[in-house]
């Protein structure tokens, strides 16, 4: 098991529950670490040369990298040399789910660029709401892995491209490829490699399942149809089985509910409850009722793109989620007059994509590392300030905010220049924002 963060530790917890001996090796050591390899009684291999790399490897049955370890990592070419078969966590869960007495459980599956989360909580909401449990794992807080023995019916699994890339039996009865565009090309060699492994959610389908594909995209609709599965298509104002059209959402002719009536219903919020009805009712797994009961009732998860406060006629919103251009495309697309905070540490990705989607920014403040480069693709169409820390950001932004504005935190960058993680940036940006207002910050919640 090669890097120990959440699906690493889950991995060689299961490795070990099943008598299987994890070998641990990391590129760096923590607290977390050593206790793992207290717990389970074995060594835990820091930092490895490649020699020693290369000796680990010719002494176990195959190679699990953590999500987070890239394809240019050297534990890549040193398993490929060495013959050594190379699987995620979500391909060994399943190989394992095949073996479960009484038969495998279904699963339903979602990958692309943006919007998997909210689009797997989604389904397994309307699951529950029809009657049986539904476990949404994977690329969540809990890894596939981690939930095989839970008392669960279906299980709805988020599938990265990274675990993606290192399956090869892994199946769904129905999945959806939500969109496309680049992202993680710090972890990809290319955009190709990119694009094949989300292809591998519909690798191993049968004659049986169902590849659920956006109509605006044709080039998923083809690599939908180029596989063994039935393909169902959804889309706003078109002839899809599973479409929007006079501001009410249908599937297959029969009404589901008015978008009006979503406690959210921005754009990516009706493709999003298109495609989770779509795999959900296409592969029997939930009804009508149920998918219209929880399509009433659902809200989208912290930080993204989440109202914050108002005050003044201008609304604050965090985005801090939207790590790529094409997420930070998405939210620009839900307002009319938007002050944008954006930057951060890039992936390797273009970034002149947030200047030209953004023809509603009416302002835009730099942050991080990226921050002049992104305030630079806007080449002087708007006034532009750069911030060097969150607390300024939100200051220019409000100095630049009148009433009928959204002052929107969507960097389209990761956080890790100057917080641990997406959500610790969210809350920062909250935090900071009810304290320029002076509203009181509550305690406690994510928020």
């Amino acid at each position: 098991m090669f890097g120990l963060g959440i699906a690493g530790n889950a991995v060689a917890r299961a490795l070990a529950s099943r008598g299987i001996e994890p070998v641990l090796v990391d590129d760096k050591s923590n607290p977390a670490h050593d206790a793992l390899a207290v717990d389970l009684g074995v060594e835990l291999h820091v930092a490895p040369d490649l020699g020693t790399l290369s000796g680990l490897v010719r002494d176990v049955d195959f190679v699990m990298p953590a999500p987070g370890i890239p394809e240019s990592h050297p534990v890549f070419a040193v398993a490929s040399d060495a013959g050594c078969e190379m699987l995620s966590e979500i391909e060994l869960a399943y190989r394992w789910e095949q073996q479960r007495a009484g038969g495998p459980r279904p699963m339903l599956g979602i990958t692309g660029t943006d919007g998997k989360t909210t689009t797997t909580l989604l389904a397994a909401a309307m699951i529950r709401e029809s009657g049986r449990r539904a476990a949404a794992v994977g690329n969540t807080e809990t890894p596939l892995i981690a939930a095989l023995d839970d008392d669960v019916d279906v299980f709805v699994v988020e599938c990265s491209s990274f675990r993606l890339a290192l399956t090869h039996d892994f199946r769904v009865e129905a999945g959806a490829w939500l969109n496309l565009a680049p992202d993680h090309l710090d972890w990809h060699l290319d955009m190709p490699s990119y694009r094949t492994a989300k292809a591998r959610i519909w690798a191993s389908a049968r004659s049986g399942d169902v590849a659920v594909a956006p109509s605006a995209d044709p080039s998923i609709v083809a690599a939908a149809r180029a596989t063994r599965a039935r393909t169902v298509t959804f889309g706003v104002g078109s002839d899809d089985p599973y479409t929007c059209r006079d501001g009410c959402l249908s599937a297959g002719g029969s009404e589901l509910i008015a978008a009006a009536a979503m406690p959210r219903s921005l754009p990516h919020d009706v493709t999003n409850s298109l495609a989770a009805a779509a795999i959900v009712l296409e592969s029997g797994a939930g009804s009508l009722a149920g998918v219209s009961a929880a399509l009433a009732t659902f809200r989208p998860s912290h930080h993204r793109i989440e109202l914050v406060a108002e005050a003044d006629g201008v609304a604050w919103y965090d985005d801090s989620k939207a790590t790529s251009p094409h997420a930070v495309a998405t939210a620009l697309r839900a307002f009319p007059s938007i002050v944008l905070i954006a930057g951060g540490r890039n992936k390797d990705l273009d970034l002149s994509g947030i200047a030209s989607a953004g023809t509603a920014v009416k302002a835009v403040v730099g942050i991080g590392e990226s921050g002049a480069e992104v305030v630079g693709h806007f080449g002087g169409r708007c006034p532009s300030a750069l911030a060097s820390s969150m607390d300024e950001a939100v200051a220019r932004a409000a100095a630049f905010a009148s009433a009928g504005d959204v002052v929107l935190l969507s960097p389209g960058c990761t956080s890790f220049d100057w917080y641990r993680n997406y959500e610790e940036r969210g809350r920062d940006f909250a935090r900071l924002v009810r304290r320029h207002l002076g509203i009181t910050d509550h305690a406690g919640g994510d928020q």
